[in-house]
C-alpha cells in the first residue's frame, strides 16, 4: 500500500505549474481541475502543500489555484517593503494575467495567507465573488506570540525533526495524536524554504481595517481549539462582523489551527457548505482523488 505523501506527489505532478512575476524572479502557482475559479492563499512559513487535503475534494467541481506566497515555498521575494500588503499587490497582479476578466473569483485564505488574502480582495473589488478567511490574526484583538521551539545547529536530524513536531502539536493541531509523519514531513520542508517573515504581522489590525473595503460577502472557518484565535474563535468571529454582518461562519469541533490538514473531512464539508458548492462531490479528503486537471 502506498503512503499518503505518494499521493502529495502524485498530486503536484497532476497539476498545471504557471509563473507570474514576483520581485526579480517568479511566483509558482498550481492549477487542477475545473470550473469556478477558487484561489487558495496557504499560511506563513508555509506553501501550496497546506492544502493537500483540501485540493483533491474542492478539484473535483472547482478550478483550484494554489500559488506559493511571495518568498514562501517555490516562489521569489517580493520588491521591498516586505508587508502583507506588498504580497497582496503581487498576487492581483498574477490572478489578473491568470483568470480572465469575466470569470468572477472566489478567495480563500489561511492564516497568513487570510491577510494576503484580504488586502487581495479588497483590490479586486466586484472580480470578487467572495472572501473566506480561515484561522486569522491581525484581527486588532490582545495579542500574545506562542513560545515556538527553536532549532540549534548543534542538533541532530533527528532532534530537529523533534523540533518541527513540537512546533505543529503547539502552534497548529489541537490533539496531538493527529500528527502524522506526514505533517511532519510538509513542516520540514516548508520551513526551510521560508524567507519572508510573517510572525510580526500577527498583531496588527490590518484585516481588521481593510475588511470594511472588501465589497463581496465574507465566509469563516475556524477550529475550535485554534491556538491562534485569542482571546476566542467567537472574539474573532465579533470583529469579521464589525464590516460584515452577513458573516457566514463554521466552527470545525476539536481542531485546531491547520484545520484543513487535522480535520480534513470535515473542513472540506465546511468548505463546501460556506461556498454553496455539491457536498457530495466535495467529499474525499484523499490526495490524488477526484479530478485533477
Amino acid at each position: 500500500m502506498s503512503r499518503p505523501a505518494d499521493a502529495f506527489a502524485d498530486l503536484e505532478r497532476q497539476a498545471e505549474i504557471v509563473c507570474t512575476p514576483c520581485g526579480d524572479g517568479d511566483l509558482v502557482w498550481r492549477r487542477w481541475g475545473s470550473g469556478e475559479p477558487v484561489v487558495l492563499c496557504h499560511g506563513g512559513s508555509g506553501s501550496w502543500t497546506h492544502w493537500v487535503r483540501t485540493i483533491p475534494a474542492l478539484s473535483r467541481v472547482c478550478e483550484v489555484w494554489a500559488p506559493d506566497l511571495p518568498g514562501l515555498g517555490d516562489s521569489a521575494m517580493p520588491p521591498r517593503p516586505w508587508t502583507p500588503a506588498t504580497s497582496a499587490r503581487i498576487i492581483t497582479e498574477g490572478l489578473r494575467a491568470l483568470v480572465s476578466a469575466d470569470r468572477s473569483l472566489r478567495l480563500v485564505g489561511f492564516s497568513f495567507g487570510a491577510h494576503v488574502a484580504t488586502l487581495a480582495a479588497a483590490d479586486l473589488g466586484n472580480r470578487l465573488s467572495d472572501l473566506t478567511i480561515i484561522g486569522s490574526a491581525a484581527l486588532g484583538l490582545p495579542w500574545r506570540s506562542l513560545e515556538l521551539p527553536k532549532e540549534r545547529s548543534s542538533m541532530t536530524a533527528a532532534e530537529r525533526r523533534q523540533v518541527h513536531r513540537r512546533t505543529l502539536e503547539v502552534l497548529m493541531f489541537a490533539d496531538p495524536g493527529r500528527i502524522d509523519d506526514d505533517a511532519v514531513d510538509l513542516q520540514v520542508a516548508n520551513v526551510a524554504r521560508a524567507r519572508f517573515r510573517s510572525r510580526e504581522f500577527a498583531a496588527t489590525d490590518e484585516i481588521r481595517t481593510t475588511l470594511a473595503r472588501v465589497a463581496a460577502p465574507l465566509k469563516a472557518i475556524w477550529g475550535e481549539r485554534d491556538a491562534v484565535a485569542q482571546p476566542s474563535v467567537g472574539a474573532c468571529l465579533d470583529v469579521l462582523r464589525l464590516h460584515h454582518p452577513e458573516l457566514v461562519a463554521r466552527v470545525i469541533p476539536g481542531a485546531g489551527h491547520w484545520v484543513m490538514y487535522e480535520a480534513a473531512e470535515a473542513f472540506n464539508a465546511a468548505l463546501a457548505d460556506v461556498l454553496d458548492l455539491p457536498p457530495g462531490q466535495v467529499a474525499s479528503s484523499q490526495p490524488g482523488a477526484g479530478s485533477a486537471g
